[in-house]
Protein backbone atom coordinates (compact mmCIF):
# COMPACT_ATOMS: atom_id res chain seq x y z
CA UNK A 1 0.00 0.00 0.00
CA UNK A 2 0.94 3.75 -1.17
CA UNK A 3 0.49 6.16 1.91
CA UNK A 4 2.07 9.46 2.67
CA UNK A 5 0.55 12.54 4.50
CA UNK A 6 0.30 15.60 1.54
CA UNK A 7 -0.64 19.48 1.04
CA UNK A 8 -2.77 20.42 -1.49
CA UNK A 9 -1.90 24.23 -2.55
CA UNK A 10 -2.14 26.42 -5.27
CA UNK A 11 -0.55 29.96 -6.65
CA UNK A 12 -2.79 31.53 -8.48
CA UNK A 13 -5.01 28.40 -9.23
CA UNK A 14 -1.94 26.46 -10.77
CA UNK A 15 -2.19 23.50 -7.96
CA UNK A 16 -0.28 21.01 -6.66
CA UNK A 17 -0.09 18.25 -3.93
CA UNK A 18 2.97 18.09 -1.67
CA UNK A 19 5.01 15.57 0.34
CA UNK A 20 8.55 14.75 1.60
CA UNK A 21 10.54 11.86 0.35
CA UNK A 22 13.77 10.32 2.04
CA UNK A 23 14.91 8.72 -1.34
CA UNK A 24 16.56 11.06 -4.33
CA UNK A 25 14.37 8.86 -6.89
CA UNK A 26 11.68 6.03 -7.11
CA UNK A 27 10.40 4.33 -9.81
CA UNK A 28 6.91 4.47 -8.75
CA UNK A 29 6.88 8.35 -9.01
CA UNK A 30 5.47 9.33 -12.65
CA UNK A 31 2.93 6.51 -12.40
CA UNK A 32 2.10 8.17 -8.48
CA UNK A 33 1.84 11.13 -10.28
CA UNK A 34 -0.63 10.17 -12.72
CA UNK A 35 -2.84 8.61 -10.13
CA UNK A 36 -2.49 11.72 -7.65
CA UNK A 37 -3.49 14.74 -10.45
CA UNK A 38 -6.31 12.17 -11.69
CA UNK A 39 -9.06 15.15 -11.23
CA UNK A 40 -11.64 12.47 -10.81
CA UNK A 41 -9.86 9.54 -9.11
CA UNK A 42 -7.37 11.34 -7.40
CA UNK A 43 -6.52 14.38 -5.25
CA UNK A 44 -6.72 16.29 -8.78
CA UNK A 45 -3.46 18.80 -9.52
CA UNK A 46 -1.58 20.18 -11.98
CA UNK A 47 1.69 18.23 -10.86
CA UNK A 48 3.00 16.10 -7.83
CA UNK A 49 5.92 17.74 -6.35
CA UNK A 50 8.05 16.21 -3.87
CA UNK A 51 10.35 17.95 -1.10
CA UNK A 52 13.67 15.92 -0.67
CA UNK A 53 16.79 16.58 0.95
CA UNK A 54 20.00 18.98 -0.92
CA UNK A 55 23.35 18.75 -0.81
CA UNK A 56 23.56 22.11 -2.39
CA UNK A 57 20.53 24.10 -0.91
CA UNK A 58 18.37 23.91 1.99
CA UNK A 59 16.04 21.75 0.17
CA UNK A 60 15.47 19.97 -3.32
CA UNK A 61 12.37 20.11 -5.11
CA UNK A 62 11.13 17.63 -7.88
CA UNK A 63 7.87 17.65 -9.99
CA UNK A 64 6.07 15.29 -11.91
CA UNK A 65 3.35 16.20 -14.80
CA UNK A 66 -0.26 14.91 -14.54
CA UNK A 67 1.55 12.77 -17.47
CA UNK A 68 3.65 10.69 -15.39
CA UNK A 69 6.49 13.24 -17.17
CA UNK A 70 9.31 15.24 -14.77
CA UNK A 71 9.34 18.81 -15.57
CA UNK A 72 12.53 20.45 -14.93
CA UNK A 73 11.20 23.91 -13.38
CA UNK A 74 7.66 25.37 -12.10
CA UNK A 75 7.58 28.74 -10.82
CA UNK A 76 4.16 28.72 -9.42
CA UNK A 77 5.02 25.20 -8.17
CA UNK A 78 8.38 26.65 -6.45
CA UNK A 79 6.13 29.34 -4.45
CA UNK A 80 4.03 26.56 -2.96
CA UNK A 81 6.77 24.12 -2.30
CA UNK A 82 8.69 27.09 0.16
CA UNK A 83 5.43 27.85 1.71
CA UNK A 84 5.39 23.98 2.33
CA UNK A 85 8.80 23.80 3.77
CA UNK A 86 8.42 27.24 5.87
CA UNK A 87 5.53 27.02 7.16
CA UNK A 88 5.92 22.75 8.28
CA UNK A 89 9.38 23.94 9.96
CA UNK A 90 11.02 22.17 7.66
CA UNK A 91 13.55 24.79 7.09
CA UNK A 92 14.21 27.54 9.93
CA UNK A 93 14.41 31.01 8.20
CA UNK A 94 13.74 33.99 9.77
CA UNK A 95 14.45 36.23 7.33
CA UNK A 96 12.08 34.17 4.89
CA UNK A 97 14.81 33.47 2.53
CA UNK A 98 14.97 29.86 1.24
CA UNK A 99 17.46 27.89 -1.98
CA UNK A 100 15.59 25.45 -3.49
CA UNK A 101 17.51 23.25 -6.14
CA UNK A 102 15.61 22.45 -9.22
CA UNK A 103 16.08 20.95 -12.50
CA UNK A 104 17.06 24.58 -13.56
CA UNK A 105 19.72 25.30 -10.87
CA UNK A 106 19.93 26.20 -7.43
CA UNK A 107 17.22 29.24 -7.25
CA UNK A 108 16.54 31.48 -4.12
CA UNK A 109 13.38 32.59 -2.99
CA UNK A 110 12.33 35.46 -0.68
CA UNK A 111 8.73 34.56 1.39
CA UNK A 112 6.44 37.28 2.90
CA UNK A 113 4.52 36.19 6.27
CA UNK A 114 0.95 37.17 7.28
CA UNK A 115 0.08 38.21 10.99
CA UNK A 116 -0.17 34.73 12.05
CA UNK A 117 3.34 34.05 10.69
CA UNK A 118 2.64 32.30 7.75
CA UNK A 119 3.83 32.40 4.38
CA UNK A 120 1.22 34.28 1.94
CA UNK A 121 3.45 35.50 -1.24
CA UNK A 122 6.95 34.50 -2.35
CA UNK A 123 9.21 36.12 -4.66
CA UNK A 124 11.67 34.09 -6.50
CA UNK A 125 14.75 34.30 -8.53
CA UNK A 126 13.88 31.96 -11.96
CA UNK A 127 17.31 32.37 -13.16
CA UNK A 128 18.26 34.69 -16.23
CA UNK A 129 16.19 33.20 -19.57
CA UNK A 130 18.42 31.88 -21.86
CA UNK A 131 17.73 31.66 -26.00
CA UNK A 132 19.71 29.09 -27.82
CA UNK A 133 17.62 26.73 -29.77
CA UNK A 134 19.35 23.71 -27.97
CA UNK A 135 18.47 25.17 -24.64
CA UNK A 136 14.73 25.16 -25.89
CA UNK A 137 15.08 21.89 -27.55
CA UNK A 138 14.13 23.47 -30.23
CA UNK A 139 15.29 21.70 -34.01
CA UNK A 140 15.77 24.89 -35.93
CA UNK A 141 19.15 26.49 -37.23
CA UNK A 142 18.90 29.90 -36.13
CA UNK A 143 20.55 32.64 -34.35
CA UNK A 144 19.31 33.47 -30.15
CA UNK A 145 16.70 34.91 -29.58
CA UNK A 146 14.64 32.87 -31.87
CA UNK A 147 11.85 35.42 -32.29
CA UNK A 148 8.79 35.42 -34.35
CA UNK A 149 9.47 31.77 -36.09
CA UNK A 150 6.58 31.08 -38.20
CA UNK A 151 4.62 27.65 -37.40
CA UNK A 152 1.70 26.57 -38.64
CA UNK A 153 -0.13 23.55 -35.99
CA UNK A 154 -3.58 22.26 -36.22
CA UNK A 155 -4.19 24.60 -39.12
CA UNK A 156 -2.63 27.96 -37.18
CA UNK A 157 -0.60 30.31 -38.09
CA UNK A 158 1.48 31.32 -35.31
CA UNK A 159 4.82 33.08 -34.90
CA UNK A 160 6.78 32.15 -31.90
CA UNK A 161 9.24 33.47 -29.78
CA UNK A 162 11.16 30.87 -28.19
CA UNK A 163 12.32 31.36 -24.43
CA UNK A 164 13.85 28.54 -22.09
CA UNK A 165 13.12 29.65 -18.39
CA UNK A 166 14.83 26.51 -16.95
CA UNK A 167 12.34 24.63 -19.18
CA UNK A 168 10.77 25.33 -22.97
CA UNK A 169 8.64 27.70 -23.89
CA UNK A 170 7.08 29.07 -27.12
CA UNK A 171 5.01 32.53 -26.86
CA UNK A 172 2.73 33.69 -29.58
CA UNK A 173 1.44 37.85 -29.30
CA UNK A 174 -2.00 37.91 -30.10
CA UNK A 175 -3.95 40.74 -31.28
CA UNK A 176 -7.13 39.37 -30.07
CA UNK A 177 -8.07 38.45 -26.24
CA UNK A 178 -6.30 35.18 -25.60
CA UNK A 179 -9.65 34.01 -24.30
CA UNK A 180 -11.12 33.74 -27.59
CA UNK A 181 -8.07 31.98 -28.83
CA UNK A 182 -8.86 28.19 -29.16
CA UNK A 183 -6.16 27.08 -26.82
CA UNK A 184 -7.74 23.14 -26.65
CA UNK A 185 -7.09 22.41 -30.03
CA UNK A 186 -3.84 24.03 -30.90
CA UNK A 187 -2.03 23.73 -27.58
CA UNK A 188 -1.36 19.91 -28.31
CA UNK A 189 -0.02 20.64 -31.59
CA UNK A 190 2.25 23.01 -30.72
CA UNK A 191 3.38 20.82 -27.78
CA UNK A 192 3.98 17.67 -29.67
CA UNK A 193 5.44 19.45 -33.13
CA UNK A 194 8.50 17.54 -34.41
CA UNK A 195 10.29 21.05 -33.87
CA UNK A 196 10.64 20.79 -30.05
CA UNK A 197 13.01 17.50 -29.13
CA UNK A 198 11.49 17.38 -25.99
CA UNK A 199 7.99 19.30 -26.46
CA UNK A 200 7.15 22.62 -25.09
CA UNK A 201 4.46 24.76 -22.99
CA UNK A 202 3.15 27.07 -25.24
CA UNK A 203 1.52 30.59 -24.27
CA UNK A 204 -0.72 33.00 -25.86
CA UNK A 205 -1.05 36.51 -24.94
CA UNK A 206 -1.65 40.10 -25.23
CA UNK A 207 0.00 43.56 -24.45
CA UNK A 208 -2.33 45.41 -22.81
CA UNK A 209 -0.21 48.55 -22.06
CA UNK A 210 3.50 48.25 -21.61
CA UNK A 211 2.69 47.19 -17.64
CA UNK A 212 0.63 44.90 -18.26
CA UNK A 213 -0.01 41.49 -20.33
CA UNK A 214 -2.60 38.89 -20.18
CA UNK A 215 -2.40 35.14 -20.97
CA UNK A 216 -3.26 31.49 -21.19
CA UNK A 217 -1.20 29.09 -21.12
CA UNK A 218 -1.38 25.13 -22.36
CA UNK A 219 1.84 23.11 -19.99
CA UNK A 220 3.41 20.45 -21.53
CA UNK A 221 2.80 17.47 -19.85
CA UNK A 222 -0.70 19.49 -18.16
CA UNK A 223 -2.67 20.73 -20.67
CA UNK A 224 -4.40 24.02 -19.84
CA UNK A 225 -3.90 25.37 -16.49
CA UNK A 226 -5.00 28.56 -14.61
CA UNK A 227 -1.34 30.04 -14.53
CA UNK A 228 2.33 28.88 -15.51
CA UNK A 229 4.99 31.02 -13.31
CA UNK A 230 7.81 30.73 -15.69
CA UNK A 231 5.44 31.00 -18.62
CA UNK A 232 4.76 34.66 -17.29
CA UNK A 233 8.44 34.63 -17.51
CA UNK A 234 9.23 33.93 -21.00
CA UNK A 235 6.38 35.92 -21.76
CA UNK A 236 7.77 38.93 -20.09
CA UNK A 237 10.85 38.31 -21.47
CA UNK A 238 9.79 37.86 -25.37
CA UNK A 239 8.10 40.87 -24.51
CA UNK A 240 10.94 43.11 -23.37
CA UNK A 241 12.98 41.75 -26.59
CA UNK A 242 10.36 43.06 -28.82
CA UNK A 243 10.18 46.65 -27.08
CA UNK A 244 6.02 46.15 -25.61
CA UNK A 245 6.81 46.20 -22.37
CA UNK A 246 8.82 47.71 -19.10
CA UNK A 247 11.31 45.90 -16.87
CA UNK A 248 8.45 45.61 -14.22
CA UNK A 249 4.36 43.69 -15.34
CA UNK A 250 1.50 42.14 -14.23
CA UNK A 251 0.83 39.65 -16.38
CA UNK A 252 -3.04 38.59 -15.52
CA UNK A 253 -3.86 34.67 -15.91
CA UNK A 254 -6.94 33.06 -15.82
CA UNK A 255 -6.15 32.37 -11.95
CA UNK A 256 -5.16 35.85 -10.87
CA UNK A 257 -2.02 38.19 -11.43
CA UNK A 258 1.53 37.91 -11.12
CA UNK A 259 4.28 40.08 -11.00
CA UNK A 260 7.49 39.80 -13.16
CA UNK A 261 10.42 41.76 -13.00
CA UNK A 262 13.02 41.68 -16.00
CA UNK A 263 15.97 44.74 -16.60
CA UNK A 264 16.65 43.00 -19.95
CA UNK A 265 20.11 41.14 -18.56
CA UNK A 266 20.50 38.44 -15.46
CA UNK A 267 17.53 36.63 -13.70
CA UNK A 268 13.89 36.84 -13.99
CA UNK A 269 11.92 37.32 -10.94
CA UNK A 270 8.39 35.91 -10.12
CA UNK A 271 6.27 37.17 -7.33
CA UNK A 272 3.09 35.73 -6.46
CA UNK A 273 0.76 33.83 -3.83
CA UNK A 274 0.66 30.62 -2.25
CA UNK A 275 -2.21 29.63 -1.04
CA UNK A 276 -2.93 26.28 1.10
CA UNK A 277 -6.30 24.65 0.06
CA UNK A 278 -6.26 21.47 2.75
CA UNK A 279 -4.22 18.35 4.14
CA UNK A 280 -4.80 14.97 4.18
CA UNK A 281 -3.18 11.18 3.48
CA UNK A 282 -3.25 9.58 0.34
CA UNK A 283 -3.98 6.10 0.71
CA UNK A 284 -4.03 3.41 -1.89
CA UNK A 285 -3.54 -0.22 -2.46
CA UNK A 286 -1.43 0.25 -5.76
Amino acid sequence: MTTFPFWKLHGTGNDFVLTEASVADDPVWPDLARRVCDRHFGVGADGLIFVLPSQVADRRMRIFNPDGSEAEMCGNGIRCFVKYVLDRGIVTAPDGVLAVETGAGVLEARATRDAAGRVDTVRVSLGPPRFRPQDIGALVEAPAPVMDLPLTAAGEPLRLNLVSMGNPHAVAFLDAPPAAFDLERVGPAVEHDPLFAHRTNFEVARVLDRDHVEMRVWERGAGITLACGTGAAAVVVAGRLHGLVNDSVEVRVPGGPLRLDWDGAGDVYLEGPAVKVFESVWEDAE
